[in-house]
């Protein structure tokens, strides 16, 4: 089974810092990641579960997303804030997420440090491994269950280095 875990676009500053939106360069590396879901999912694309922080910047993004796939159902996850411990994440995964019964792709719009450590626990183990991630940057993830340690890391994609097919 494959997820998904994307940082959110480039996003204006400001505070409060859960309701900085997208800035126009956030935008347009998100459309740009949209189109390169569009291409890799071709006809399954709808099959897409989309989860979001609760912060304007993650919504936003995925909200892209989901329009550009016609996904319009996106699952708030309060558990996915910037300083949030990866760990309830993967709890959270363990428990929602059976690759066994369910082999639609998710995707995770979340922030830094969260997904660089999220991802780097999946895939390493190791509660202080981490993979930096810039603005809207994806990686895919496949498994057969979801917990530290068990990830395979199949790709990590940026919105300046997407191919589109």
């Amino acid at each position: 089974m494959k997820i998904y875990i994307m940082r959110h676009g480039e996003a204006a500053s400001g505070t409060p810092d859960a309701h900085r939106p997208l800035d126009l360069t956030g935008q347009q590396e998100v459309a740009r990641i949209a189109d390169w879901f569009m291409s890799m999912l071709g006809e399954d694309r709808h099959q897409l579960k989309v989860v979001a922080s609760p912060y304007d910047r993650a919504q936003q993004s995925a909200r892209i997303i989901g329009q550009a796939l016609n996904v319009h159902d996106i699952m708030t996850l309060p558990i996915m804030t910037p300083d949030a411990p990866p760990e309830t994440l993967i709890d959270w995964l363990t428990h929602n997420v059976d690759p066994r019964e369910d082999d639609a792709p998710w995707l995770f719009v979340s922030h830094m440090p969260l997904v660089a450590e999220l991802v780097g626990q999946l895939v390493d183990g190791s509660p202080n491994a981490r993979l930096p991630m810039g603005t809207a940057d994806v990686v895919e993830l496949e498994a057969e269950v979801w917990a530290a340690g068990c990830a395979t890391l199949v790709r990590h994609v940026t919105p300046a280095t997407v191919t589109l097919d």
